[in-house]
């Protein structure tokens, strides 16, 4: 007998299932869900028909599809018809699989493209840009880099199916049509009917796109239900895909589009270009180590501390990525950007430059450098489940914002507007999906299932670091009563009052040079780890860095 469940009725929580601090939503919970980015994993095989759309129009799909007929009344005698339907469903990674079958099917496929017109040298020489990809005999060209034509061409057929939802469901129906016209598709009298005259009604054409998305969803599930190893080409296919991208093209910021903005935009921005004679420009940092950076001088602690990001920037940036399993990259980074962020503020301000007021900065180095040493020790599923624990959270704070009473905010519109403007905003920050919601919230202390920072510590061998310091400061942080008496009390000098202690009217000395030049080599200690752990490419680490030749600022192996 199934256990019941125990389903939330009230509170932001409602219609969640609870398990323990678990709160899973109550479909989530009652269905076995199998996730699939259809971008990341389905894209890159149909790169060829999306080509095909982007340069000659959506209505070239139904050429590709006499296409197939052509190609499926040639092999008729010579394949199956239920493998013709399938080497012939526009992924390009079929296309192999039928090779396979038959050995002149390749040459056969080839004549038909071309005299289907769906072979252009465009496309050819785009799709001849990649290595080890399925199907090279299709083009019959060497492997070749790309120009900006071909990035153009594929970053635009990219673009086209992820903003243009009727032609994702064209290039879905391509393995219907293919079993259609192999005489082996089968499905309900209602799907026959909206997919006969698809896509050329166009009062129906809206219902037939989305029944063909949910049939590629449930046709591809059926297929790896069958032989789970169905899709693995088409997996390796797409990691040697957006890996490549990553080494031929590089990231692109709004600013880019937008101009420079405020911060590090703007500020560092001579740090990473260099001027006619291959040097860092005047206003970059001279010396050779962190050792040497005056902190009031021309080549400050803000500047340098602007340099190592953009020097951990260019690092990644120009090395290859792992753009399929990008979750421990962007955890990487996200952690890194947000350290070196407080950092460079922290140090624009030398008032800040003492324990009072900077505690924190310390307490968030060592946070950062324990969980980057921890998350390595860990199995590679550790860093989409810290992306999950947040966007959960994300989710709860937009559920509590949704719980406050009616009329809390009296006839203020404008604080009415704030809370559902941060509703907006947190809903989006919790990727929580529009049709189904499947987000689960996890309340336990850390993403760790609740495993504390001290425990994290101890596993990688930096208890020491977390006792010496992170605690320290995070008794400073919390305001613990100590920490307190020490910089924001002072005894009464009035023998009257017997030396009670009294709120201080001075403010903490700032400008601590020792301090905030340990916050700097904390975040180049932190910076140094994070690549060693991406395996970062060591030339682009080197050329990076070439401006800071130091040795002794090189992180503990303990920490790598």
């Amino acid at each position: 007998m199934a256990k019941q469940q125990h389903v939330e009725k009230s509170g932001p929580m409602a219609g969640h299932v609870r398990r323990g601090r678990l709160f899973v939503p109550e479909f989530a919970a009652t269905v076995q869900l199998t996730p699939n980015d259809w971008f990341r994993d389905d894209v890159p095989d149909y790169l060829w028909p999306l080509m095909i759309a982007e340069s000659q129009g959506n209505s070239s799909l139904i050429r590709f599809a006499r296409w197939q007929g052509a190609v499926q009344a040639d092999l008729k005698d010579l394949v199956p018809a239920k493998a013709l339907a399938a080497g012939l469903d526009g992924r390009l990674t079929s296309l192999d699989r039928l090779v396979a079958l038959h050995d002149g099917a390749a040459d056969v496929m080839r004549e038909r493209a071309v005299e289907y017109y769906l072979l252009t040298d465009e496309i050819s020489k785009a799709l001849s840009t990649y290595p080890e990809r399925p199907a090279a005999w299709l083009t019959e060209r060497e492997l070749a880099s790309p120009d900006q034509d071909d990035v153009d061409l594929i970053a635009a057929s990219l673009f086209g199916v992820l903003r243009d939802g009727h032609r994702e469901a064209l290039i879905k129906c391509l393995l219907i049509w293919s079993a259609v016209q192999a005489g082996t598709f089968t499905s309900d009298q209602h799907t026959i009917d909206l997919l006969k005259n698809y896509p050329n009604d166009e009062a129906t054409r809206p219902q037939a796109d989305t029944t063909v998305r949910a049939s590629w969803g449930a046709m591809k599930g059926l297929l790896q239900h069958e032989d789970e190893k169905y899709f693995d080409d088409s997996i390796r296919w797409a990691r040697v895909f957006w890996g490549m991208n990553s080494m031929t093209t590089m990231c692109r910021r709004k600013r880019e589009l937008e101009g420079p903005s405020d911060g590090l935009d703007e500020e560092s921005e001579a740090a990473t270009v260099e001027d006619e004679e291959g040097e860092r420009p005047a206003n970059g940092p001279a010396a050779t180590s962190i050792e040497d950076v005056d902190p009031h001088g021309e080549h400050d602690f803000r500047q340098t501390a602007m340099d190592l990001m953009s020097s951990y920037v260019e690092a990644i940036e120009t090395s290859p990525q792992q753009l399929y399993d990008q979750e421990r990259q962007e955890v990487h980074t996200g952690l890194v950007s947000r350290a070196a962020r407080e950092v460079i503020a922290v140090l624009g301000a030398p008032d800040l430059w003492c324990l009072e007021h900077g505690a924190h900065i310390g307490r968030m180095l060592v946070e950062t450098r324990i969980q980057l040493a921890w998350m390595a020790a860990q199995d590679p599923s550790i860093y989409p489940a810290y992306q999950d624990y947040g966007a959960g959270k994300a989710k709860l704070y937009a559920r509590i914002l949704e719980d406050l009473p009616e009329g809390w905010h009296g006839s203020n519109e404008a604080i009415k507007e704030s809370v559902e403007e941060g509703v907006a905003e947190f809903d989006r920050l919790s990727h929580t999906g529009s049709v189904f919601d499947v987000r689960s919230v996890d309340t336990r202390s850390t993403f760790a299932s609740g495993k504390t920072l001290r425990d994290m510590a101890a596993e990688v061998g930096l208890s020491d670091l977390y006792r010496n310091s992170f605690q320290l400061q995070s008794g400073i942080v919390h305001g613990e009563w100590w920490s307190i008496e020490a910089h924001g009390m002072e005894r009464c000098l009035n023998v009257m009052h017997r030396a009670h202690l009294i709120p201080s009217l001075s403010l903490s000395s700032g400008d601590d040079k020792t301090l905030a030049r340990s916050w700097l080599s904390g975040l180049y200690t932190i910076i140094r780890m994070s690549l060693s752990i991406l395996g970062t490419k060591e030339e682009s680490v080197d050329a990076a860095f070439s401006w800071l030749e130091g040795e002794g600022d090189e992180p503990e192996d303990d920490a790598r």
